[in-house]
Protein backbone atom coordinates (compact mmCIF):
# COMPACT_ATOMS: atom_id res chain seq x y z
CA UNK A 1 0.00 0.00 0.00
CA UNK A 2 3.23 2.58 -0.38
CA UNK A 3 2.13 5.62 -2.55
CA UNK A 4 2.47 5.12 -5.93
CA UNK A 5 5.70 6.70 -7.64
CA UNK A 6 4.54 9.20 -10.22
CA UNK A 7 0.68 9.43 -9.20
CA UNK A 8 -1.32 12.54 -10.11
CA UNK A 9 -3.31 14.51 -7.63
CA UNK A 10 -6.45 15.49 -9.44
CA UNK A 11 -8.44 18.76 -8.88
CA UNK A 12 -10.42 19.91 -6.01
CA UNK A 13 -14.23 19.49 -5.39
CA UNK A 14 -16.43 16.11 -6.70
CA UNK A 15 -14.61 13.50 -8.78
CA UNK A 16 -16.73 12.81 -11.94
CA UNK A 17 -17.56 9.34 -12.63
CA UNK A 18 -18.24 7.18 -15.69
CA UNK A 19 -20.19 3.68 -15.46
CA UNK A 20 -19.38 1.09 -18.10
CA UNK A 21 -21.74 -1.81 -17.89
CA UNK A 22 -25.68 -1.04 -17.41
CA UNK A 23 -25.88 -4.80 -16.45
CA UNK A 24 -28.43 -6.36 -13.39
CA UNK A 25 -25.42 -4.94 -10.66
CA UNK A 26 -25.21 -1.29 -12.03
CA UNK A 27 -28.66 -0.69 -10.05
CA UNK A 28 -26.88 -1.45 -6.28
CA UNK A 29 -23.70 0.95 -7.48
CA UNK A 30 -25.80 4.20 -9.05
CA UNK A 31 -28.18 4.14 -6.45
CA UNK A 32 -25.07 4.87 -4.32
CA UNK A 33 -23.43 6.68 -6.34
CA UNK A 34 -25.64 9.58 -7.13
CA UNK A 35 -26.24 10.21 -3.56
CA UNK A 36 -22.47 10.34 -2.69
CA UNK A 37 -21.70 14.15 -2.34
CA UNK A 38 -17.87 13.53 -3.36
CA UNK A 39 -18.91 11.48 -6.47
CA UNK A 40 -20.52 12.75 -9.83
CA UNK A 41 -21.75 10.23 -12.12
CA UNK A 42 -21.33 11.21 -15.47
CA UNK A 43 -21.74 9.13 -18.15
CA UNK A 44 -23.39 5.28 -18.48
CA UNK A 45 -21.54 2.91 -21.18
CA UNK A 46 -22.83 -0.01 -22.31
CA UNK A 47 -22.51 -2.01 -25.58
CA UNK A 48 -26.38 -1.83 -25.17
CA UNK A 49 -27.19 1.59 -26.23
CA UNK A 50 -30.28 1.60 -25.00
CA UNK A 51 -29.96 -0.22 -21.86
CA UNK A 52 -27.35 2.58 -20.93
CA UNK A 53 -29.58 5.06 -21.67
CA UNK A 54 -31.94 3.99 -19.32
CA UNK A 55 -30.05 3.32 -16.56
CA UNK A 56 -28.87 7.27 -16.93
CA UNK A 57 -31.86 8.51 -17.40
CA UNK A 58 -33.28 5.95 -14.27
CA UNK A 59 -30.75 7.81 -11.95
CA UNK A 60 -30.72 11.67 -13.52
CA UNK A 61 -27.19 10.70 -15.19
CA UNK A 62 -26.87 13.24 -18.43
CA UNK A 63 -25.37 11.15 -20.68
CA UNK A 64 -25.26 7.93 -21.82
CA UNK A 65 -23.56 5.84 -25.05
CA UNK A 66 -20.35 4.03 -26.20
CA UNK A 67 -17.13 3.25 -24.06
CA UNK A 68 -14.92 5.20 -26.57
CA UNK A 69 -17.58 8.46 -26.02
CA UNK A 70 -17.12 7.75 -22.06
CA UNK A 71 -13.54 7.52 -22.49
CA UNK A 72 -13.04 10.78 -24.70
CA UNK A 73 -15.08 12.64 -21.51
CA UNK A 74 -12.03 14.89 -19.65
CA UNK A 75 -14.02 15.26 -16.97
CA UNK A 76 -14.32 11.84 -15.76
CA UNK A 77 -11.58 10.91 -13.88
CA UNK A 78 -12.45 6.87 -12.40
CA UNK A 79 -14.33 4.57 -14.74
CA UNK A 80 -16.56 2.10 -12.69
CA UNK A 81 -16.30 -1.11 -14.66
CA UNK A 82 -19.53 -3.45 -14.24
CA UNK A 83 -18.42 -5.61 -17.26
CA UNK A 84 -18.29 -9.42 -16.83
CA UNK A 85 -15.38 -10.99 -15.96
CA UNK A 86 -13.69 -12.30 -19.17
CA UNK A 87 -13.44 -8.25 -20.30
CA UNK A 88 -12.36 -6.89 -16.70
CA UNK A 89 -8.80 -6.29 -17.82
CA UNK A 90 -9.39 -5.47 -20.68
CA UNK A 91 -12.17 -2.44 -20.18
CA UNK A 92 -9.57 -1.37 -17.32
CA UNK A 93 -6.94 -1.14 -19.54
CA UNK A 94 -8.48 0.93 -21.82
CA UNK A 95 -9.56 2.89 -18.80
CA UNK A 96 -6.06 3.37 -17.71
CA UNK A 97 -4.77 4.31 -21.21
CA UNK A 98 -7.14 6.82 -20.97
CA UNK A 99 -5.94 8.55 -18.16
CA UNK A 100 -8.60 7.21 -15.93
CA UNK A 101 -8.29 5.94 -12.58
CA UNK A 102 -10.62 2.66 -12.34
CA UNK A 103 -12.90 0.97 -10.04
CA UNK A 104 -13.45 -2.63 -11.35
CA UNK A 105 -15.78 -5.05 -10.12
CA UNK A 106 -14.30 -8.71 -8.49
CA UNK A 107 -12.61 -10.59 -9.64
CA UNK A 108 -9.79 -8.51 -10.60
CA UNK A 109 -8.59 -10.74 -13.52
CA UNK A 110 -8.41 -13.96 -14.76
CA UNK A 111 -5.21 -15.19 -14.33
CA UNK A 112 -1.64 -13.59 -12.85
CA UNK A 113 0.01 -12.33 -15.71
CA UNK A 114 -2.83 -10.15 -17.19
CA UNK A 115 -3.50 -8.70 -13.31
CA UNK A 116 0.13 -8.04 -12.79
CA UNK A 117 0.15 -5.96 -16.06
CA UNK A 118 -2.70 -3.71 -14.99
CA UNK A 119 -1.40 -2.85 -11.97
CA UNK A 120 2.12 -1.94 -13.61
CA UNK A 121 0.45 0.37 -16.90
CA UNK A 122 -1.68 2.02 -14.01
CA UNK A 123 1.38 2.66 -11.92
CA UNK A 124 3.11 4.18 -15.13
CA UNK A 125 0.19 6.12 -16.32
CA UNK A 126 -0.45 7.50 -12.34
CA UNK A 127 -3.42 6.50 -11.56
CA UNK A 128 -4.93 4.19 -9.88
CA UNK A 129 -6.88 0.51 -10.12
CA UNK A 130 -9.20 -0.39 -7.34
CA UNK A 131 -11.20 -3.31 -6.94
CA UNK A 132 -14.35 -5.05 -5.50
CA UNK A 133 -15.55 -6.40 -2.75
CA UNK A 134 -16.31 -2.90 -1.04
CA UNK A 135 -18.48 -4.77 1.32
CA UNK A 136 -14.61 -5.27 3.63
CA UNK A 137 -15.64 -1.45 3.99
CA UNK A 138 -18.78 -1.45 5.39
CA UNK A 139 -19.48 -1.08 8.82
CA UNK A 140 -20.42 -4.49 9.85
CA UNK A 141 -17.42 -5.92 8.45
CA UNK A 142 -14.99 -2.82 9.49
CA UNK A 143 -16.39 -3.35 13.25
CA UNK A 144 -15.99 -7.05 13.16
CA UNK A 145 -12.11 -6.04 12.63
CA UNK A 146 -11.83 -3.42 14.89
CA UNK A 147 -13.09 -5.61 17.78
CA UNK A 148 -10.63 -8.64 17.13
CA UNK A 149 -7.96 -6.73 16.84
CA UNK A 150 -8.42 -4.89 19.98
CA UNK A 151 -8.12 -8.37 21.48
CA UNK A 152 -11.80 -9.33 22.01
CA UNK A 153 -11.18 -12.66 21.25
CA UNK A 154 -7.45 -12.83 22.16
CA UNK A 155 -5.20 -13.85 19.57
CA UNK A 156 -6.81 -15.00 16.58
CA UNK A 157 -5.97 -18.36 15.63
CA UNK A 158 -8.16 -19.72 13.30
CA UNK A 159 -10.73 -19.31 10.54
CA UNK A 160 -13.97 -20.93 9.04
CA UNK A 161 -16.08 -19.73 6.16
CA UNK A 162 -18.83 -21.72 4.26
CA UNK A 163 -20.61 -20.53 1.39
CA UNK A 164 -22.96 -23.41 0.25
CA UNK A 165 -26.08 -23.04 -2.86
CA UNK A 166 -27.82 -25.03 -5.33
CA UNK A 167 -26.76 -21.80 -7.57
CA UNK A 168 -27.16 -18.78 -9.38
CA UNK A 169 -28.85 -19.97 -12.86
CA UNK A 170 -32.57 -20.12 -10.86
CA UNK A 171 -32.65 -16.24 -10.10
CA UNK A 172 -30.69 -14.57 -12.27
CA UNK A 173 -31.61 -13.95 -16.01
CA UNK A 174 -28.42 -14.51 -17.68
CA UNK A 175 -26.24 -17.00 -15.22
CA UNK A 176 -24.58 -18.32 -18.22
CA UNK A 177 -20.86 -16.35 -17.36
CA UNK A 178 -21.11 -17.39 -13.69
CA UNK A 179 -19.99 -20.88 -15.07
CA UNK A 180 -17.79 -19.72 -17.37
CA UNK A 181 -14.14 -19.49 -16.90
CA UNK A 182 -14.00 -16.50 -14.34
CA UNK A 183 -17.11 -17.51 -12.44
CA UNK A 184 -17.84 -20.54 -10.68
CA UNK A 185 -18.50 -20.25 -6.61
CA UNK A 186 -14.41 -19.69 -6.58
CA UNK A 187 -13.92 -16.79 -8.66
CA UNK A 188 -17.36 -15.43 -8.12
CA UNK A 189 -18.38 -15.85 -4.45
CA UNK A 190 -14.10 -16.47 -3.45
CA UNK A 191 -13.03 -12.90 -2.99
CA UNK A 192 -16.15 -11.46 -0.67
CA UNK A 193 -14.69 -14.45 1.95
CA UNK A 194 -11.11 -14.54 0.64
CA UNK A 195 -10.83 -10.45 1.16
CA UNK A 196 -12.74 -10.73 4.83
CA UNK A 197 -9.67 -13.57 5.78
CA UNK A 198 -6.63 -11.52 4.50
CA UNK A 199 -7.95 -8.15 6.46
CA UNK A 200 -8.27 -10.57 9.47
CA UNK A 201 -5.35 -12.54 9.20
CA UNK A 202 -2.96 -11.21 6.31
CA UNK A 203 -1.64 -12.55 3.70
CA UNK A 204 -1.79 -16.46 2.73
CA UNK A 205 1.04 -17.97 2.06
CA UNK A 206 -0.21 -21.67 0.74
CA UNK A 207 -3.51 -23.04 -0.48
CA UNK A 208 -4.36 -26.68 -0.48
CA UNK A 209 -7.52 -27.91 -2.37
CA UNK A 210 -9.93 -29.80 -4.16
CA UNK A 211 -12.77 -29.63 -6.57
CA UNK A 212 -15.87 -31.05 -8.18
CA UNK A 213 -18.44 -30.13 -10.84
CA UNK A 214 -21.74 -31.53 -10.38
CA UNK A 215 -23.55 -31.70 -13.59
CA UNK A 216 -22.01 -30.92 -17.23
CA UNK A 217 -25.10 -28.42 -17.96
CA UNK A 218 -27.34 -26.53 -16.10
CA UNK A 219 -30.99 -24.90 -16.54
CA UNK A 220 -32.15 -21.36 -16.41
CA UNK A 221 -35.08 -20.70 -14.34
CA UNK A 222 -35.64 -17.27 -14.49
CA UNK A 223 -36.57 -13.95 -17.33
CA UNK A 224 -36.96 -14.29 -20.81
CA UNK A 225 -34.41 -17.25 -20.92
CA UNK A 226 -35.77 -19.85 -18.51
CA UNK A 227 -35.65 -22.90 -19.79
CA UNK A 228 -32.44 -22.55 -21.84
CA UNK A 229 -29.68 -25.34 -21.08
CA UNK A 230 -25.99 -23.92 -20.66
CA UNK A 231 -22.78 -25.58 -20.25
CA UNK A 232 -20.90 -25.56 -16.84
CA UNK A 233 -17.26 -24.82 -17.90
CA UNK A 234 -15.48 -24.36 -14.43
CA UNK A 235 -15.54 -26.84 -10.79
CA UNK A 236 -18.63 -25.63 -8.99
CA UNK A 237 -17.41 -26.86 -5.68
CA UNK A 238 -14.04 -26.12 -3.99
CA UNK A 239 -12.84 -27.09 -0.50
CA UNK A 240 -9.72 -25.50 0.81
CA UNK A 241 -7.03 -25.37 3.44
CA UNK A 242 -5.15 -21.62 3.28
CA UNK A 243 -2.60 -20.96 5.46
CA UNK A 244 -1.10 -17.14 6.25
CA UNK A 245 2.15 -15.89 6.37
CA UNK A 246 1.61 -15.40 10.07
CA UNK A 247 1.34 -18.85 10.55
CA UNK A 248 -2.58 -18.99 10.92
CA UNK A 249 -5.34 -20.68 9.18
CA UNK A 250 -8.47 -21.38 7.43
CA UNK A 251 -10.66 -23.90 6.19
CA UNK A 252 -13.31 -21.99 3.27
CA UNK A 253 -16.14 -24.12 1.36
CA UNK A 254 -17.19 -22.13 -1.66
CA UNK A 255 -20.08 -24.06 -3.28
CA UNK A 256 -22.74 -23.95 -6.17
CA UNK A 257 -23.44 -28.04 -5.21
CA UNK A 258 -25.58 -28.03 -2.29
CA UNK A 259 -29.40 -27.74 -1.62
CA UNK A 260 -28.86 -26.73 1.94
CA UNK A 261 -27.87 -23.16 1.46
CA UNK A 262 -25.08 -21.85 4.34
CA UNK A 263 -24.48 -18.31 2.92
CA UNK A 264 -22.20 -15.85 4.97
CA UNK A 265 -20.70 -17.86 7.34
CA UNK A 266 -17.29 -16.26 8.52
CA UNK A 267 -16.14 -17.88 12.08
CA UNK A 268 -12.70 -16.56 14.01
CA UNK A 269 -11.30 -18.55 16.44
CA UNK A 270 -8.99 -16.86 18.89
CA UNK A 271 -7.20 -17.95 22.07
CA UNK A 272 -10.41 -16.13 24.67
CA UNK A 273 -13.58 -16.46 21.91
CA UNK A 274 -15.01 -16.88 18.77
CA UNK A 275 -16.34 -14.10 16.93
CA UNK A 276 -18.96 -15.12 13.89
CA UNK A 277 -18.58 -12.48 11.31
CA UNK A 278 -21.55 -10.47 9.65
CA UNK A 279 -22.62 -12.04 5.87
CA UNK A 280 -19.25 -10.70 4.00
CA UNK A 281 -21.35 -10.03 0.73
CA UNK A 282 -23.64 -7.57 2.87
CA UNK A 283 -22.43 -4.31 4.44
CA UNK A 284 -23.53 -4.55 7.69
CA UNK A 285 -24.72 -7.06 10.23
CA UNK A 286 -23.80 -7.86 13.84
CA UNK A 287 -21.02 -9.73 15.22
CA UNK A 288 -21.26 -12.46 17.65
CA UNK A 289 -18.66 -13.23 20.43
CA UNK A 290 -18.82 -16.70 22.14
CA UNK A 291 -16.42 -17.24 25.07
CA UNK A 292 -18.34 -20.08 25.99
CA UNK A 293 -21.52 -22.54 25.03
CA UNK A 294 -23.47 -20.73 26.65
CA UNK A 295 -21.71 -17.07 26.97
CA UNK A 296 -21.78 -14.95 23.96
CA UNK A 297 -22.36 -11.24 23.46
CA UNK A 298 -23.18 -9.41 20.22
CA UNK A 299 -21.86 -5.93 18.95
CA UNK A 300 -24.05 -3.88 16.95
CA UNK A 301 -21.90 -2.47 13.55
CA UNK A 302 -20.97 1.33 13.52
CA UNK A 303 -19.86 2.58 10.42
CA UNK A 304 -21.36 3.00 7.14
CA UNK A 305 -23.29 0.63 5.96
CA UNK A 306 -25.04 2.28 2.50
CA UNK A 307 -23.79 -0.73 -0.12
CA UNK A 308 -22.05 -1.00 -3.37
CA UNK A 309 -20.09 2.37 -4.38
CA UNK A 310 -19.00 2.71 -0.91
CA UNK A 311 -15.15 1.70 -2.54
CA UNK A 312 -15.76 4.11 -5.41
CA UNK A 313 -16.33 7.03 -2.56
CA UNK A 314 -13.34 6.12 -0.77
CA UNK A 315 -10.97 6.09 -3.83
CA UNK A 316 -12.06 9.36 -4.84
CA UNK A 317 -11.18 10.57 -1.94
CA UNK A 318 -7.90 8.75 -1.97
CA UNK A 319 -7.05 10.30 -4.96
CA UNK A 320 -7.99 13.93 -3.74
CA UNK A 321 -6.13 13.48 -0.48
CA UNK A 322 -2.85 11.68 -2.17
CA UNK A 323 -2.81 8.51 -0.11
CA UNK A 324 -3.54 4.68 -0.95
CA UNK A 325 -7.17 3.65 -1.13
CA UNK A 326 -8.06 1.01 1.25
CA UNK A 327 -9.93 -1.55 -1.45
CA UNK A 328 -6.59 -1.42 -3.82
CA UNK A 329 -5.62 -3.03 -6.68
CA UNK A 330 -2.76 -4.82 -4.64
CA UNK A 331 -5.16 -6.33 -2.23
CA UNK A 332 -7.37 -7.78 -4.97
CA UNK A 333 -4.78 -8.93 -7.20
CA UNK A 334 -3.42 -10.97 -3.65
CA UNK A 335 -6.44 -12.42 -3.29
CA UNK A 336 -6.65 -12.89 -7.02
CA UNK A 337 -3.10 -14.99 -6.98
CA UNK A 338 -4.43 -16.98 -4.22
CA UNK A 339 -8.09 -17.91 -6.48
CA UNK A 340 -5.63 -19.10 -8.96
CA UNK A 341 -3.53 -21.03 -6.83
CA UNK A 342 -6.61 -22.46 -4.91
CA UNK A 343 -7.64 -23.83 -8.51
CA UNK A 344 -4.38 -25.07 -9.59
CA UNK A 345 -3.69 -27.19 -6.70
CA UNK A 346 -7.13 -28.33 -6.97
CA UNK A 347 -6.58 -29.68 -10.59
CA UNK A 348 -2.80 -30.81 -9.53
CA UNK A 349 -3.64 -32.33 -6.25
CA UNK A 350 -0.51 -30.45 -4.48
CA UNK A 351 0.00 -27.81 -2.38
CA UNK A 352 0.24 -24.36 -3.45
CA UNK A 353 2.54 -21.14 -2.84
CA UNK A 354 1.18 -18.25 -2.85
CA UNK A 355 3.92 -16.12 -4.44
CA UNK A 356 2.31 -12.31 -3.66
CA UNK A 357 1.85 -10.53 -0.74
CA UNK A 358 0.20 -7.39 0.47
CA UNK A 359 0.11 -4.68 2.98
CA UNK A 360 -3.02 -4.71 5.01
CA UNK A 361 -5.16 -1.11 4.75
CA UNK A 362 -5.63 0.59 8.13
CA UNK A 363 -9.02 -0.07 9.30
CA UNK A 364 -11.95 2.32 8.49
CA UNK A 365 -12.90 4.73 11.33
CA UNK A 366 -16.36 4.06 12.41
CA UNK A 367 -17.14 7.97 11.77
CA UNK A 368 -16.39 7.98 8.31
CA UNK A 369 -19.67 7.85 5.90
CA UNK A 370 -19.76 8.89 2.40
CA UNK A 371 -22.54 10.67 2.42
CA UNK A 372 -20.72 13.52 4.17
CA UNK A 373 -18.93 15.70 1.53
CA UNK A 374 -15.46 16.50 2.28
CA UNK A 375 -14.00 17.26 -1.27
Amino acid sequence: MAHREGSQVSGSGPVGVGIIGAGVISDQYLSNIVTFPDLKALFVADIDLDRAAAQAAKYGIAASGTVDELLANPDIEIVVNLTIPAVHVEVATRAVEAGKSVWTEKPFSLDRESGLGLLAKAKAAGVRVACAPDTVLGGGLQSARRLIESGTIGTALTGLTLFQSPGPESWHPSPEFLFAVGGGPLFDIGPYYLTTLVQIFGPIAKVTATSSTATPTRVIGSGPKAGNVFPVEVPTHYSVLIQFESGQSAQSVFSFESKLQRAGFVEIAGTDGTAVLPDPNIFDGDTVVWRGPDDSETFEPEGAMLGRGTGVAELAQAIRADRPERASGELAYHVLDAMVSIAESAERDESIDVVSSVVLPPVMPAEWDPRVATL
